[in-house]
Order: C-alpha cells, then sequence, then structure tokens
C-alpha cells in the first residue's frame, strides 16, 4: 500500500492543486452530492454559512529549513583524503507547504502535522485575511504525526471541537486546508470507517477514514462536522499514484487534543511505560484459548522488574479492556497506553485460564527503562536513549535503540536526531540493545555515523 503524507515539500518546483466544493442537496432522509439547482424560489440548503465562520480558522504553514546530504562514502575519512573532498556535509535547502488549525485565541496556538514542520528552522503562517505571522515551535510528536506551533495572538478565530469518540461512520463532514496559499479549498464527503490502526503511517493510530477530498498541501488541515466543530486533522491519503482515490485519514480531534496539552505543558510527550509485548488474537488463537471471537491482544511477553510484572500481568493472558475500553485489537493496546500520561492509572480486563481477571497498575516513567551506565559521547549530548519499546517499528530481529529525547538546540539535535527514530547502526557496525550502543559511541573519539530509522524511512547522519 502506498500512503502520501499530505505536507507538500519542494526544491524547484511548485505545485498547484484546487478542490472544487459539491454543494450539498437534502431529500428526506437521504444527502447526495450535486451541483445545487433552483427548486422553485425556496432556498437550498447550502454549507456555505457553516464554512463563512470556519474557515478563518484553517491556516497555511509555510516552512524553511536545511537538510545534511547524506552518502556513507563521504562518512569516510580515506574516502575524503583520496579524493580531496571537503570536511563540511554538504547541506540542500527543503519548503515545505501544509495547513494548520488555530484552536486557541487567547495563547495562538495552532495544530498541523509533525510532518509539515519538522526540519523547520522558519516557520510562517499566512491568515484567511492575507496576514502572515512568525510562528514559534512549542512541540511536536512523531509518534503522532501531531505537532503545536504559536502564533501572536490578535484577532484570530478558532475552532471550537467536538467529541471524536461519538463520531458514526456514515457521518458527514467537510475536509479543510489552505495549501500553496491559494487560499481555502473545501472538499465534503462521510465517515468511512473509524479506528483503522496497523497502517504503518505512525507509530501510533487511531485514525478517521473519510471519502472527503483530501489534497496535497492540506496535511495538517481540519476534518470538521457539519456544525462546524473540529473532529480530526487531515493527515495522510492512500493512494497507488499520490492522486487523490476518495481513502483520506485523519487524527480524532481527541488524541491530538491530549498530545497537544502534553506539547503545551512539557514540550514533548511524557509517555509511560508498562512492559508488555503482544500479539493480535485471530481465529486459531481464539480456538485455542477457547474465545468466544476474535478480539482482543495476548500477552506474549511480560519485561522483567517492569510495572506489568510488578502487577501481576503473565504471558497468555488476554486483554479485553483497557479503562473500561473494549480491546478488539494490539494497535488499541498501544494507542491506549500511548496516551496515557505517567502516574495515570491502568486497570486491565484480562481472560486467564478461562475466567475473568481485572489488574491494574500505573504508568511509571519511561526513564526507569534507560540504560544503566552512562553516555560519554559529547557528539550526542542533549539526548537521552532506551531500549527499544516492545512492539515499536524495527522491534525484533531488526534490534536498535530509542531516541527517547533531544534537547532543541543541542548537540544531538544539531546532528539531526529526534525523538522517536531508532538508531539500527554505529560507524557501519549493528547494534542491538543499548549495551551494544554505549560500547559503540563511548568508544569513539571521532565522528559518528548512525543509521537511523524514523517513521517509514531509513537514513544515514553524522554526529560531530
Amino acid at each position: 500500500m502506498d500512503f502520501v503524507m499530505l505536507g507538500q515539500r519542494r526544491t524547484m518546483r511548485s505545485f498547484v492543486m484546487i478542490s472544487l466544493l459539491l454543494g450539498q442537496l437534502t431529500l428526506g432522509r437521504f444527502a447526495i452530492a450535486v451541483m445545487p439547482v433552483k427548486v422553485g424560489d425556496e432556498e437550498l440548503p447550502s454549507l456555505a454559512p457553516m464554512l463563512e465562520r470556519v474557515t478563518p480558522a484553517v491556516v497555511n504553514i509555510a516552512t524553511e529549513g536545511r537538510v545534511i546530504i547524506q552518502n556513507p562514502l563521504l562518512s569516510d575519512p580515506f574516502f575524503r583524503r583520496f579524493f580531496n573532498l571537503p570536511d563540511e556535509p554538504t547541506e540542500r535547502k527543503i519548503q515545505s507547504l501544509g495547513s494548520g488549525v488555530i484552536v486557541d485565541t487567547t495563547q495562538g496556538y495552532v495544530l498541523t502535522n509533525n510532518h509539515v514542520i519538522q526540519d523547520a528552522l522558519e516557520i510562517t503562517v499566512t491568515l484567511r485575511d492575507g496576514r502572515r505571522l512568525q510562528a514559534e515551535l512549542v512541540g511536536t510528536d512523531p509518534e503522532t504525526d501531531v505537532a503545536v506551533i504559536k502564533i501572536p495572538a490578535k484577532d484570530l478565530k478558532a475552532l471550537p471541537t467536538a467529541d471524536s469518540d461519538k463520531l458514526r461512520v456514515g457521518d458527514f463532514v467537510v475536509a479543510i486546508g489552505n495549501p500553496f496559499r491559494l487560499g481555502q479549498t473545501v472538499t465534503s464527503g462521510i465517515i468511512s470507517a473509524l479506528g483503522r490502526s496497523g497502517l504503518g503511517i505512525e507509530g501510533y493510530e487511531d485514525f478517521i477514514q473519510t471519502d472527503a477530498s483530501i489534497n496535497p498541501g492540506n496535511s495538517g488541515g481540519a476534518l470538521v462536522n457539519l456544525r462546524g466543530e473540529l473532529v480530526g486533522i487531515n493527515t495522510a491519503i492512500f493512494s497507488p499514484t499520490g492522486g487523490n482515490i476518495g481513502i483520506g485519514f485523519a487524527i480524532p480531534i481527541n488524541m491530538a487534543r491530549n498530545i497537544m496539552e502534553q506539547l503545551v505543558e512539557y514540550g514533548q510527550v511524557q509517555r509511560g511505560f508498562v512492559g508488555i509485548t503482544l500479539q493480535d488474537v485471530d481465529a486459531d488463537l481464539a480456538e485455542a484459548f477457547h474465545l468466544p471471537d476474535a478480539h482482543g491482544a495476548v500477552v506474549v511477553g511480560v519485561t522483567p522488574g517492569s510495572p506489568a510484572e510488578q502487577a501481576g500481568l503473565k504471558a497468555g493472558d488476554i486483554i479485553t479492556a483497557i479503562n473500561g475500553d473494549r480491546i478488539r485489537s494490539s494497535a488499541e493496546v498501544r494507542n491506549e497506553i500511548g496516551l496515557l500520561r505517567v502516574g495515570d492509572k491502568l486497570q486491565f480486563d484480562l481472560i486467564r485460564n478461562g475466567k475473568s481477571v481485572q489488574i491494574s497498575t500505573v504508568m511509571s516513567p519511561k526513564e526507569a527503562d534507560l540504560a544503566k551506565g552512562p553516555l560519554r559521547n559529547p557528539r550526542l549530548g542533549g539526548a537521552t536513549f532506551a531500549e527499544l519499546e516492545p512492539n515499536a517499528p524495527g522491534d525484533g530481529d531488526v534490534g536498535g535503540v530509542q531516541v527517547f529525547n533531544v534537547e532543541q538546540g543541542s548537540r544531538a539535535w544539531q546532528n539531526g536526531l529526534r525523538p522517536g527514530d531508532i538508531i539500527t547502526s554505529v560507524n557501519r557496525t549493528p547494534v542491538r540493545d543499548m549495551r551494544n550502543f554505549l560500547a559503540a559511541v563511548n568508544n569513539e573519539r571521532g565522528n559518528l555515523l548512525l543509521r537511523i530509522r524514523r517513521g517509514n524511512s531509513a537514513a544515514y547522519i553524522v554526529a560531530k
């Protein structure tokens, strides 16, 4: 499957796309997307009044930044000396265009996607009234692709939010973006599915799927209901060709708002640690465990000394609910846990040996899973690292070490490391765990060639 992140980066080219709104004609209980026609002297139903209220809160976001062009050969000192190449890395200017949604007029907070403002050195927000404002980054969370930026809070209009947990398949929605500084584009449709996960787009997935056309440049834009309330942040489309085929995905606003609150308060998401490895319950496992249906997640491993072990979870337990929310898959467990904060209570409803069991624990700081040994290489100063989280991308045969946090402006940040990156090798030597990683970086006095996984892609960076 091909997924397209809709924030557009460009170097020499400009892309132009215009989305046209189809009017909504309501006939009895049925709604049909058609061009409006006049029926006698009666005024037809229209989305225009709602859009007049909503569109001023959807903004264009343009960014500029620089990325280092990495080439493993250029990282070899012998190769550089042989060809008399300079030591300075080659940089490339990048630009990104996307959308954002004003959600707080008092503080000037704007919600958008992480991939829209990723690696940005300068962020410019253009409002519908033509004002261009310089924005500052509040925080980002690559795992959910949510970012918060801040603009001067003067004469702004914000979108009210709805409860995205109450959405239903078939609800009418409108996708609004502000791409390429063309002004708003608006498309309408319905919610096609809820709770989409396992797509490999983000680390934590609970997407709203819609057939409302979400076009390039609309990343970070608004998905609203017919009352003009924000229900989601547009993120990606499924497309074999890069064009829209009516399968778009948005982050539910409840998830985005939860992430935003933590980014505003802490500058990062303070995810806790539980310490379980999971597997989906399929039909064969349901039969083997004598379950009534193929729903839930089976615990296949418990980390020694973790909150899960201390609470009494065991391999073979079937998780059916967390904090009262029914669980259908291991991805849902990861989403539930990933959105909880350190110190939050966690109640598991389990099936153990055919009997219902309830077990409670508390989310512990993820730092408890950090390596015991000290990091002594200054090239990675400002970053903290952790053992690869169970079920994280790259877990299993690949191995690696996860970047837990990076202080903005630190040496590690300047070298290109970001929270959520997974380091799989150091100077071409694979690292499987923290012990390998510390041995590799602490014993190296020169530059570090790090191979990282970021989302669905891999790259080399040089820590100098």
